[in-house]
């Protein structure tokens, strides 16, 4: 299971925005001029794909599910790993613990091949690369909500990233009160 991880620097959004569009600029700038050739042909493309998944980042088809709280989208036409904000389920790639396949069977009748809409939170992303979101079905549930509602997940704060975290952890209770998915299943849940 994952670990607290202390808070990030981040530029104010005003200032991000201007280092944004003067990046873009840039390598706007240079594809006309040198197109993909020349010493920076490469970065440039990596840029311009960057920059047009932040200026789009809300609309993702799910491609893969890793296991129960990670998955693999497609934003316009990049893949990305995104790690669901706020919860934390079983682990069941690196080893099995209690109640990790479910979790991951779960979460893929949820979300694999579906048009999913994300939410960022305060981090863009975690210290493996992957995107922090929050993840929301065509339906408008939240995915994360429905994987800790349901037994399949824990709520857990990675401050900054808690808008939701009191949402969470209702469901949490919810869950454990009425002993679904591995508050049922597992011995000490969370522990």
């Amino acid at each position: 299971m994952r670990t607290p991880e202390g808070p990030r620097s981040r530029l104010p959004r005003s200032k991000a925005g201007l280092v944004v569009a003067l990046l873009l600029a840039l390598a706007l700038g240079y594809q006309l001029v040198f197109g993909n050739q020349g010493p920076l042909g490469d970065l440039v493309d990596r840029l311009l794909t960057a920059l047009q998944m932040q200026s789009q980042p809300d609309q993702a088809t799910v491609t893969r599910v890793v296991d129960g709280d990670t998955i693999v989208v497609n934003i316009a036409g990049s893949e990305y790993r995104v790690r669901y904000i706020g919860v934390d389920t079983p682990e069941s790639t690196t080893k099995q613990e209690c109640y990790g396949r479910e979790a991951a069977r779960f979460n893929r009748s949820l979300v694999n091949g579906q048009t999913v809409r994300l939410e960022r939170d305060v981090n863009d992303t975690d210290r493996f690369g992957r995107l922090l979101r929050y993840v929301y079905l065509p339906n408008g549930e939240m995915v994360n909500e429905v994987l800790v509602r349901e037994g399949y997940a824990l709520a857990r704060s990675f401050p900054p990233d808690v808008k939701y975290q009191e949402r969470l952890r209702a469901a949490e209770r919810e869950a454990r009160q009425a002993r679904r998915g591995l508050w049922a299943a597992c011995p000490n849940p969370g522990s």
